[in-house]
C-alpha cells in the first residue's frame, strides 16, 4: 500500500539490515505506517524475535557477522529477492559504512540515512573533528592528523599532555578507545588500540585528545531533510558509562542551563550543515563538570543511537518515522520553535553478562520472561522465551525506559520496572542498574564518566543467602528433583503408584527428610533438609537450626512463589532447567546447581585434597568467545603475569595470562571458538631433573 503524506509517496517495502531489538523497533514503526518489513537473519537468529515480527523474513548466512550482517553482497540479494526499494541500517554493523551506501545506491535502492559525503566525512574521527572546527565548533585539544605512526603519536603526546585519550579515527562505541596516564603506559596502549581498531574497523589510524577532567558525554540529536532544514530535539546525558560503554542514559541532561542548551543545540545544528545532513544524526560533545558552559566536539553519529527513546519520550516524534519519511524526501513538517521537549525520560541497558565475575558477557537461555509495563514505561527489546543467547553478537539485549514529569520520578519508575524484569536463564546486569539508580551520585545528577568505576566497589551485590537456599530446595521438593527413579523397583509399581519412584521421605513411621545438595559457582555445596508439605515444612541448612518454611504460588504470576522462612516473606521467581535452578528476586538473579551423590563426593574429595601453594596449570577461558591473539609459542618460557592469548566476546576482550612460572602449551589458535571453561592453555615447571649433571658455564679455555 501506498502511504502518501504531503504529496510524497512513501515506500512499500522496507528491508532491515540488523538484528535484535533495534530491528524490532524498526519494524514496529514500518508496521504502523503499512509499510511491508524485511528482516534478514543469520544461522544464529532463525528464532530471533525480529524474524517473527517482519512480514518477510531471509536468511543470508551463518553466525558469523562477517558472513551475514556485515554481507553487503547477501543484503542486497535478499532486497532484490523481496523487492525492498529501501534498507534501514539500524545501528551497528553496516548503519555507518560508507561502501554499503554506496552499493545500495548502485543497486537502485534508498538509503534511509544520511549521504555519502556525510559518512567519509564524519565516518573519519580525524577529518570530522577538522572539518567541524572550520564551521566553529569548538574540539577538543590534541593531535588529529592521518597516517601517524606510533613513534609520531609517542613524540606528539608530551604536547598533548597526560593523561590523554588514544581513539581510533575510524571507530565509534568505544572500542579501541584507552586512557594514558603516563608516557610509560604510552607504547602498550597505542599497540593495543591499532589492534583493536584494525579488527573491528578495518583501520587502525589513531589519534590522541586530552582527557578533559571529570568529563560529561551530552550529545544533541539532530534532524535534517533534503530541503535543508535542520533541527535539534534536546541533549541526551549519557555519562554513565563503563569501558566507553554507555549503560545509562537521560534527557534532558541535569547539568546544562538553557543559555547552554541553546549553544550546544545550534553547534550540532552547524555540524549537520556542514556535511548537507539528512536523516536523523547524533553529535557527542564531552564537557567538564567543573565547566558546564564549555563543551567540545568528540564525533558525530550518522544513524540512529541506541538511547534515542530517551528523546522520543520527551518530544512525541518517532525518529525511525522521521527517517523514512526524509528518505522518501519528505520536508520536516516542524521547525526548532515547534520543539517542546516535555517531562524526563531516563534508559537503562539490560545486558547478558555477569556482574560479579567482572562483568564478563554471558551466554544461555530465556527460560522465563517477564518485561516490565505500566505508566510511562517503554520497553524495547528482542527477547522471547525459548531464546537462545550465544556469544556470537552483542550482549545488549533489552532496554528498560521511563518517563516522568520530573526527573526523580522518572528514576523512580526505571527502578521499579526494573525489579519488576524477570529474566531467568542468563546473568544479567539488572541488579547492578538498580544499584547506580540508587547511588546519591545519580540521584542527584552529579554524574561524569568515570562515576561507575569509583561506586562500583561500593555496590553491594546481593549473594546467595539461606533465604535463596531454601526457595530452590522447596521448588525442588514440590517440583521433582532431577534424580532417577529406585531402579530396584518394577516398572509396573511404579507406574501404578508413583510414590515409591519420588523422593519424597515418605516411609511408614516418622517421615524421613529429603536432603538436597545445592551449590552456587565455586560456594561449598549447602545440604537443605526438607521434611513436611508446601504449607508447612521444616528445614534444616547444613547442620543448623531447623527451621520453619512454606512455599506458595503468587497468583496470576507463572513461576512466582512467595517463601517464607522463620517468619521472613520474600517473592521468587523460579525455574529449573536440568539440574540447574535459577532464581530471581527484585532484579537479583542467582543460578544453583543440584548435585548429585557422585558429585557431592567429587567436591568432598577436592576439598580435602591439599591446596596451599597449589596453582592449577590449566589456564580456562572465562567466557565463550574467539581467540583473537596468541601472544606466545608452544614451549616457550613465561613468567606469572605474561599475557598468553586474548579471547573476545561480544565486544569485550580478556588477557588470559600466566598464573606460575613454567614452560606454556597452547592448545587454540588466532579464530578458533572457545567454550566457558576450556583449557585453552597449560604452564607446566621445568622438570629439575633435567639439569642435574648438566655441565656448568665453561670458562675461556672451555673447561666447566
Amino acid at each position: 500500500m501506498i502511504q502518501q503524506t504531503a504529496d510524497t509517496a512513501l515506500f512499500t517495502t522496507v528491508l532491515v539490515a540488523n538484528r535484535g531489538e533495534i530491528a524490532c523497533r524498526v519494524i514496529t514503526t514500518l508496521r504502523r505506517l503499512g509499510i511491508r518489513s524485511v528482516a534478514v537473519f543469520s544461522d544464529a537468529d532463525r528464532n530471533a524475535r525480529h524474524v517473527a515480527l517482519a512480514d518477510i523474513a531471509v536468511r543470508i548466512g551463518p553466525a558469523e557477522p562477517r558472513a551475514s550482517y556485515l554481507n553487503i553482497a547477501a543484503i542486497l540479494g535478499a532486497a532484490a529477492e523481496t523487492g525492498a526499494q529501501a534498507i534501514h541500517p539500524g545501528y551497528g554493523f553496516l548503519s555507518e559504512n560508507e561502501e554499503f551506501a554506496l552499493a545500495t545506491a548502485d543497486a537502485g535502492l534508498t538509503f534511509i540515512g544520511p549521504s555519502v559525503h556525510a559518512l567519509r566525512v564524519m565516518g573519519d574521527k580525524i577529518r570530522a573533528k577538522n572539518h567541524v572546527a572550520e564551521s566553529g565548533v569548538p574540539t577538543t585539544p590534541g593531535i588529529a592528523e592521518p597516517g601517524l605512526d606510533n613513534a609520531q603519536l609517542t613524540a606528539a603526546a608530551a604536547s598533548v599532555g597526560y593523561p590523554l585519550l588514544i581513539k581510533p579515527s575510524a571507530g565509534g562505541g568505544g572500542k579501541g578507545m584507552y586512557v594514558v596516564d603516563s608516557a610509560e603506559e604510552l607504547a602498550a596502549a597505542l599497540d593495543a588500540a591499532r589492534r583493536v581498531a584494525a579488527r573491528a574497523f578495518g583501520d587502525d589510524t589513531l589519534f590522541l585528545e586530552r582527557l578533559i577532567p571529570s568529563p560529561r558525554h551530552i550529545e544533541v540529536q539532530v534532524l535534517a531533510d533534503n530541503h535543508g532544514n535542520v533541527i535539534h530535539l534536546g541533549e541526551r546525558e549519557c555519562s554513565l558509562q563503563r569501558r566507553h560503554q554507555k549503560v545509562i542514559e537521560e534527557a534532558p541532561s541535569p547539568l546544562l542551563d538553557e543559555p547552554t542548551r541553546q549553544r550546544i543545540g545550534a553547534a550540532a545544528c552547524a555540524a549537520a550543515r556542514s556535511v548537507d545532513y539528512r536523516g536523523a544524526g547524533t553529535v557527542e560533545f564531552l564537557v567538564s563538570d567543573a565547566e558546564p558552559d564549555a563543551f567540545y566536539f568528540m564525533e558525530m553519529n550518522t544513524r540512529l543511537q541506541v538511547e534515542h527513546p530517551v528523546t522520543e519520550l520527551i518530544t512525541g516524534l518517532d525518529l525511525v518515522e522521521w527517517q523514512v519519511r526524509i528518505a522518501a524526501g519528505e520536508q520536516l513538517a516542524l521547525s526548532q520553535d515547534d520543539v517542546h521537549p516535555t517531562g524526563h525520560a531516563i534508559e537503562a541497558r539490560v545486558y547478558a553478562e555477569s556482574p560479579a565475575a567482572g562483568f564478563l558477557p554471558a551466554t544461555g537461555s530465556v527460560l522465563t520472561l517477564v518485561e516490565a509495563r505500566g505508566d510511562g514505561i517503554r520497553v524495547d527489546s528482542s527477547l522471547a522465551p525459548g531464546l537462545v543467547l550465544g556469544a556470537d553478537y552483542d550482549p545488549m539485549l533489552a532496554k528498560v525506559i521511563a518517563w516522568g514529569a520530573d526527573r526523580e520520578q522518572a528514576r523512580s519508575r526505571l527502578d521499579v520496572a526494573l525489579a519488576e524484569t524477570v529474566l531467568l536463564g542468563v546473568p544479567t546486569n539488572i541488579e547492578y542498574l538498580r544499584l547506580l539508580l540508587e547511588t546519591p551520585e545519580v540521584r542527584d545528577g552529579r554524574l561524569d564518566t568515570e562515576l561507575i568505576e569509583r561506586t562500583l566497589p561500593r555496590l553491594a551485590f546481593r549473594t546467595v543467602d539461606d533465604h535463596v537456599m531454601v526457595a530452590a530446595a522447596l521448588y525442588l521438593r514440590d517440583h521433582g528433583a532431577v534424580r532417577p527413579a529406585n531402579p530396584g523397583l518394577s516398572n509396573a509399581r511404579t507406574t501404578a503408584n508413583p510414590l515409591w519412584a519420588s523422593p519424597t521421605g515418605w516411609r511408614v513411621g516418622p517421615h524421613r527428610p529429603t536432603p538436597y545438595t545445592l551449590q552456587a559457582g565455586t560456594a561449598e555445596p549447602v545440604t537443605i533438609q526438607v521434611l513436611g508439605t508446601p504449607d508447612a515444612s521444616l528445614v534444616t541448612i547444613g547442620d543448623r537450626a531447623t527451621l520453619a518454611a512454606r512455599i506458595a504460588p503468587v497468583p496470576g504470576r507463572t513461576h512466582s512463589y512467595s517463601v517464607e522462612l522463620d517468619g521472613q516473606i520474600e517473592t521468587f521467581d523460579i525455574v529449573r532447567n536440568g539440574t540447574d535452578v535459577w532464581l530471581g528476586s527484585a532484579g537479583a538473579t542467582f543460578r544453583l546447581v543440584e548435585l548429585s551423590r557422585q558429585d557431592q563426593l567429587a567436591a568432598r574429595l577436592a576439598a580435602a585434597a591439599p591446596s596451599a601453594g597449589i596453582v592449577d596449570p590449566a589456564v580456562r577461558s572465562p567466557m565463550p568467545g574467539t581467540v583473537i591473539s596468541v601472544n606466545v609459542a608452544d614451549g616457550s618460557s613465561v613468567v606469572t603475569g605474561d599475557t598468553l592469548l586474548v579471547v573476545e566476546a561480544m565486544k569485550m576482550e580478556h588477557r588470559l595470562t600466566a598464573a606460575l612460572d613454567g614452560l606454556a602449551t597452547v592448545a587454540v589458535s588466532v579464530g578458533d571458538l572457545v567454550s566457558l571453561g576450556q583449557i585453552v592453555a597449560t604452564i607446566r615447571r621445568p622438570d629439575p631433573a633435567a639439569h642435574e649433571g648438566s655441565p656448568g658455564p665453561a670458562d675461556s679455555e672451555g673447561k666447566a
